[in-house]
């Protein structure tokens, strides 16, 4: 049972302990990532290669006993362990209960004769360090006076995750583990690496203190020794027998497994009395002493400040953008799936538990679309960010598909193994048209970036024989000088080449997958339709942004000479060769160096140009694409590697994918519409799944199509209700009014994410929802900022246009509160406002109409579109600073 106890989004549930595969993410903003458990497993780490506690993923969640943990030994006797995982405990469970927050966690364990409580806060500190606190509180229930010993006990694993299975004992052997008067440090003396081992300068450490102040009697800085010959984590010999040592501080142990172990010296704990312990896991690595920056942080009175800041921290970054519906839990799980995109700009994909296929580092994918919540809650921290990340397009319109960790730092691929997702040019266009749509910061369009250089051209087919790393990664000019083009240049070209690079259907090549990583086995022949409509969708968008551009006078834009070839007409849109002629003679002029050559073109012409490209996609697509059998009826999305259309009427085989992008480019008509609506609500949807699934059951490996149909159906990208393209056709639908139906989308997920008996997951939203109803892969997904997208922008209407704002609402009946009243809390022109929408007539969409917006005294004009209202960007930035809420009387 999970519940929000405040409008903090802080909940509590009870018996969390008797969920498997939960975990919940500690970390800051300055490289200290932890996962942790209701039984404290979990590990912590600040890359693949510094893991301070050893590597956890789904399995070793409740396998692995090596996780944090203090033993407190009653009376000489009972052994209680903090995690729960003593043997005494398993015999006898304790009554747990957790309680959370941003970013904490907080774990009670009760006797179940009451005669003892014990309660541990755990978080990492928003401070500019590598280190996670921990306070563990035992109290003594019982009306007597009892004799108590606490032990920390927590195993320091101290190197690579690459070392978990490979060379581990060998690599146990560099390690030196110093003593200190409250710590266990391991400094392994190399970084193993076969290709080149390098000397360490990494320390992993646990320190502790006791709250009232005891000494460390006893040291355990060696895992075997702790565990004993024939013990283990659950009845280490070290706590059943009191083990004596001759360890003290200041002593240097060689060759072993680290186990961050120190027993204080027994107390007496009077009835009713409490005993804290207050430990730390740190990581150091930047030549400050490891020993000063832990003790600094490792007593009670700095955990309890620094507790108080990073719940002040996470609520101020988090204020930006909330949500006040009729619907209390919905708006306290809300905030949680706000956190959830920076929470993947500090994991990536990787790094915690059901995300051990990660090896560090954000796909390109990935950067592009966390960045859209970050323009809704941050707008000016994004200009700079983005900018860095037009620095990975390479000048054929591929891209590097790794992001280092600097800015504009970028890495071909990972596993040196080299290919294209076709989609990948799509999402820089969507998120920077936001920012500049939301900032007004045309300017930005003009802003000059290099273009990523590696050997590999012609969207990686060939390689430059010629260039040599030493060369650099950007483009040079025949003239060996750096060339730069402009983010608009950038675009055109990202866009513009998806419709040259055509399969034998005349639709964009799969290449080596698109969105869906699972399609992966069809680079000869395969071809995304779904994909080809955003493509399409992308280029209209651009034709609109030249034509504004146009409009505010900027007639001209400055282009590299190559690249007019892509603008200009060509003579038969049908003809594959042709645009395969054309393609290929602009790879072969920019394959090395360019020309450096500019040339000076109209925006208007150039709009005209990519509205024609476009138009063209849509209707070849409606024309070949769509599939019908009495009332309902798809897009095909793909053709496999033999050349052939994967959806099928007569089998039922359909994909989600396939119908997103034609909807979101505005496709389908309206009788269309309708039918692929059935269709989905027939073939694809699942109450049970938490919504529609990715595909139907096409009940074969297609070996000429993808890894995915190797995967049981129902799961992952075969079949599970993928959150990330389910959400999207909650936007697509809602971007055609079909508002009743995108409703229903957005409700469903939560609806299931909030039952915590089926989905099993914290509140948030997960990559996907298996066949069973259990949330998979939580945190990490690019779901969560579709979600606020489509919530911002499509539900509560809060839209721009070049830095005007347009009001659209699509809210329905049952979005108001009883007071008839729904509000969002969001920046507009980086101005912090709360707009709240009064329905005092209670009318549905596509009946109400706004009658009137205020500011306070102030009335705000407006202009009535055909579809809502604009304010231009004057009237918004003329509002009084102290006046925060903007009001939207509907009627």
């Amino acid at each position: 049972m999970l519940s929000f106890i405040n409008n903090k989004a802080e909940f509590c549930v009870k018996d969390p302990n008797k969920v498997s595969y939960l975990y919940f993410p500690l970390a800051n903003q300055h490289g200290m990532m932890s996962s942790i458990t209701p039984s404290l497993n979990g590990d912590a780490k600040t890359g693949q290669h510094e893991f301070a506690l050893l590597p956890v993923s789904q399995e070793s969640l409740h396998d692995s006993n090596m996780g944090r943990n203090v033993w407190f030994t009653i009376n000489h006797a009972t052994h209680l362990a903090s995690s729960g995982n003593s043997l005494s405990q398993m015999i006898t469970e304790d009554k747990v209960s957790m309680t959370a927050g941003f970013l904490y966690q907080k774990i009670s364990r009760e006797a179940l004769n009451g005669l003892y409580t014990i309660k541990i806060t755990s978080f990492v500190p928003v401070i500019d360090e590598n280190i996670e606190l921990h306070k563990v509180v035992f109290k003594n229930n019982s009306d007597s006076e009892i004799k108590l010993r606490a032990t920390i006990a927590t195993p320091i694993y101290g190197r690579s995750a690459d070392e978990i299975r490979d060379h581990r004992h060998v690599t146990a052997l560099l390690n030196k583990i110093d003593l200190y008067k409250n710590g266990i440090v391991n400094t392994p003396t190399l970084t193993f690496d076969e290709r080149g081992h390098k000397e360490n300068k990494i320390q992993y450490g646990v320190f502790a203190v006791t709250s009232p102040n005891v000494e460390v009697e006893n040291y355990y800085p060696v895992l075997q020794e702790f565990i004993g010959e024939g013990g283990n984590l659950i009845s280490p010999i070290a706590i059943k027998e009191n083990m004596q040592t001759e360890y003290k501080c200041n002593d240097s142990i060689s060759g072993y497994e680290c186990m961050g172990g120190m027993a204080f010296k027994e107390i007496s704990l009077c009835p009713h009395e409490s005993f804290a312990v207050v430990f730390s896991v740190a990581i150091q690595k930047d030549g400050k002493k490891i020993d000063e920056v832990a003790n600094q942080y490792t007593n009670v009175k700095a955990f309890d400040n620094e507790l108080k800041n990073n719940k002040k921290y996470w609520n101020k970054a988090l204020s930006t953008l909330k949500f006040k519906t009729n619907d209390p839990d919905y708006d306290n799980w809300l905030k949680w799936v706000t956190i959830q995109p920076i929470l993947r700009r500090i994991y990536g994909c990787s790094f915690l538990p059901h995300h051990d296929y990660g090896r560090g580092g954000r796909g390109w994918r990935d950067l592009w679309q966390d960045c859209l919540a970050l323009i809704l809650m941050n707008p000016q921290n994004v200009n700079e960010m983005l900018y860095h990340n037009f620095a990975g397009v390479r000048i054929d319109g591929s891209n590097a598909t790794i992001i280092g960790n600097e800015p504009g730092e970028f890495i071909a691929d990972r596993n040196n193994i080299v290919r294209i997702w076709m989609d990948h040019a799509a999402w820089s266009l969507l998120t920077t048209k936001l920012y500049v749509d939301r900032s007004g910061d045309i300017d930005f369009l003009f802003r000059k970036q290099c273009y990523w250089k590696d050997q590999y051209t012609h969207y990686t087919k060939k390689t430059d024989v010629d260039w040599q790393i030493d060369h650099g990664h950007y483009v040079k000019t025949q003239n060996n000088s750096e060339y730069r083009g402009t983010i608009l240049e950038h675009l055109l070209i990202q866009n513009i080449i998806p419709f040259y690079n055509v399969g034998e259907h005349n639709i964009s090549r799969l290449e080596d997958a698109d969105w869906n990583d699972g399609m992966d086995m069809a680079s000869q022949r395969g071809e995304s339709v779904a994909f080809y409509a955003l493509y399409a969708d992308n280029l209209n968008t651009l034709s609109q942004l030249c034509t504004a551009l146009y409009d505010r006078e900027i007639k001209e834009i400055e282009v590299n000479k190559e690249l007019q070839l892509l603008l200009k007409p060509i003579n038969d849109f049908d003809d594959v060769k042709e645009k395969h002629t054309r393609l290929t003679k602009y790879f072969d002029s920019v394959s090395s160096n360019v020309s450096g050559n500019i040339v000076v073109l109209n925006t208007k012409k150039i709009a005209t140009e990519l509205k024609v490209k476009s138009d063209y996609i849509k209707a070849h697509i409606k024309k070949q694409e769509w599939l019908q059998n009495g009332e309902t009826g798809w897009f095909n999305g793909y053709y496999d590697n033999n050349g052939n259309r994967v959806a099928s009427i007569d089998d039922k085989k359909i994909t989600l994918t396939g119908q997103v992008f034609p909807i979101m480019a505005g496709i389908p008509n309206k009788k269309h519409l309708k039918m692929i609506a059935k269709a989905a609500d027939k073939f694809l949807y699942s109450n049970d799944m938490g919504g529609y699934r990715l595909n139907t059951d096409f009940k074969e490996v297609k070996m000429d199509l993808g890894r995915l149909f190797g995967f049981a159906y129902g799961h992952k990208e075969n079949g599970a209700m993928f959150s990330h393209m389910a959400i999207m056709y909650s936007y697509a639908l809602y971007k055609q009014n079909l508002v009743k139906q995108g409703r229903k989308v957005l409700n469903t997920v939560f609806n299931h994410c909030s039952k915590f008996d089926k989905c099993k997951i914290f509140p948030g939203i997960p990559e996907y929802i298996d066949i069973k109803g259990r949330g998979m892969y939580h945190y990490l997904t690019g779901s969560a900022s579709w979600y606020l997208l489509t919530m911002v922008v499509q539900v509560y209407g809060i839209q721009s246009n070049l830095g005007d704002v347009i009001l659209n609402p699509k809210l329905t009946i049952s979005d108001f509160n009883s007071n008839n009243e729904t509000s969002i809390t969001t920046l507009i022109n980086n101005k912090l406002f709360t707009v709240k929408y009064v329905n005092t007539d209670r009318k549905e969409y596509g009946t109400y109409k706004i009658l009137r917006i205020v500011s306070g005294s102030y009335n705000i004009s407006f202009n009535v579109l055909q579809t809502g209202v604009k304010i231009n960007r004057a009237e918004i930035d003329n509002i009084d600073k102290a006046m925060e809420e903007i009001t939207v009387f509907l009627g």
